[in-house]
């Protein structure tokens, strides 16, 4: 038997590749099927399915690219969601992939109403399940979120996924690997703990799905404070047809002048580090840090806007490129040859950013009129915070300017957790015309870390 996990970075997404007998199945595959088809061909295996767990919300899927390169069938829930799928199942139905290994289908709604887990079993062993393929259903400690497909059904649908974990997924036994779609970091679920791998007695017992009962649970879900990333409808509707091949073309490298001339036109993500950006920067670039990049290069970019890099060497502003065809933004239109150097070096215009220590902004707090902008999940904001802060989502700056009552020529203080998600709205309240913005290093952990002042919202 053959198998192998594939991360891929920055949205804590896990594909799996399970062979046997010379034939594969993926599961959960990203447009980016390469890196797949690369182990497929080093081990001697043919692709013979795609197995799809439900339609992905957080990155476009891969199925279609690899059924057209490799013939392979795709295999999902029957569902009118899932009508692109060549193998349809239902509940309870099982098919083998060779090799001795064989797969049953298990409906489990409640994140999505299509949501299928695949339990695996050897023909050594028939009565006994060796793994189970959770999807978004069954995370590590913790779920998949369920106010993705109706918020006003949050509490009907966490019980929906409540009932299929305990009738179906729990009685596999405690011996069964749990094999998830997404680990810590995903923007599917709230609390997926930071640990390599579970199992269905380890889930039943630390898991809030396993350890509480279905009132607690429901009351668990509906108390989950998660934002929802403005690309995940493109993936809603990409993912109909199990994702577009990812497109094969050159990244261009502009120079300053060219640069100039060109990025007026979308919006110019620069993915240096926070520190490097407030230094100096492209007069209305957007501070979005590489390792965010799949994420939060989802809340500023729009799948029809054009989009130029700004990055610290070639592979840096190539990954950032991957990091957004990830989640279906393909217009990155160019990048900066020589990075920021090259333009500081030109005499092009430069714009700084100021930046605070804790120490210095608790200072400030005491004797002027500072405004405080926390930019994190709202459960974080929940838990503790500079007292007086106001909150809004680092994603939604924007959107939500008009309501925060912050004036444009008043120092305002940006700060998240260290300070990454702080650069970036820093930088769009920068480029909204706010005058007197800085951000906070270290944000609250280092706040925290020195004792100061906090405070808890209900």
């Amino acid at each position: 038997m053959f198998f192998q996990r594939i991360e891929t970075p920055g949205i804590a997404h896990f594909a799996y590749i399970l062979g046997g007998g010379g034939s594969a199945a993926i599961i959960d595959p990203a447009r980016d099927v390469e890196r797949y088809l690369d182990i497929l061909r080093r081990n001697g295996l043919t692709l013979r399915y795609v197995l799809e767990t439900h339609r992905q919300e957080d990155f476009e899927m891969g199925g279609a690219a690899l059924r057209g390169i490799t013939g392979a069938e795709i295999a999902a829930c029957d569902h009118e969601i899932m009508a692109h799928a060549d193998k349809r199942l239902r509940n309870g139905e099982t098919f083998a992939l060779g090799g001795g290994i064989s797969f049953r289908a298990l409906h489990v709604p409640g994140h999505t109403p299509e949501s299928m887990c695949y339990a695996v079993t050897l023909d050594e062993a028939p009565d006994t399940v060796w793994a189970v393929f959770t999807g978004d259903a069954l995370f590590m400690g913790d779920t998949g979120r369920t106010d993705l497909t109706d918020a006003e059904k949050t509490g009907e649908h966490a019980g929906e996924l409540y009932d299929g974990l305990h009738e179906k997924i729990f009685p596999l036994g405690d011996q069964a690997l749990v094999l998830p779609a997404h680990g810590p970091g995903s923007a599917c679920g709230g609390n997926v703990a930071d640990r390599e791998w579970s199992t269905l007695g380890i889930e039943r017992k630390a898991n809030a799905a396993g350890r509480l009962d279905r009132e607690g649970f429901v009351r668990h879900k509906l108390s989950e404070r998660m934002a929802r990333p403005p690309y995940f409808r493109l993936m809603e509707e990409v993912n109909l047809h199990a994702g577009r091949p990812l497109e094969d073309r050159p990244l261009a490298w502009l120079s300053p002048e060219d640069f100039a001339a060109r990025c007026t036109n979308g919006v110019v993500i620069d993915t240096r580090d926070v520190e490097a950006f407030a230094g100096g920067h492209i007069p209305g670039s957007v501070n979005v840090w590489q390792g965010g990049m799949a994420i939060y290069g989802g809340w500023i970019g729009c799948a029809h806007d054009p989009v130029w890099l700004v990055a610290d060497d070639p592979q840096a502003a190539l990954d950032a490129r991957l990091a957004l065809a990830r989640i279906g933004l393909d217009r990155v239109e160019g990048a900066l040859a020589g990075g920021f150097p090259a333009w500081r070096n030109a005499g092009r215009e430069v714009a700084t950013l100021a930046t605070e220590t804790p120490r210095g902004l608790a200072a400030r707090l005491d004797a002027e009129d500072t405004a405080v902008l926390d930019v994190r999940e709202e459960s974080a904001f929940a838990e503790g915070h500079i007292p007086g802060a106001r909150h809004v989502h680092a994603g939604r700056i924007e959107e939500k300017l008009g309501d925060l009552g912050l004036d444009r020529d008043a120092p305002v203080a940006v700060t998240c957790s260290v300070g990454h998600r702080g650069g970036l709205a820093a930088s769009l309240l920068a480029r909204a015309g706010y005058t007197n913005v800085s951000n906070l290093l270290g944000g609250m952990t280092a706040w925290q870390k020195l004792d100061l002042p906090t405070e808890k919202a209900a």
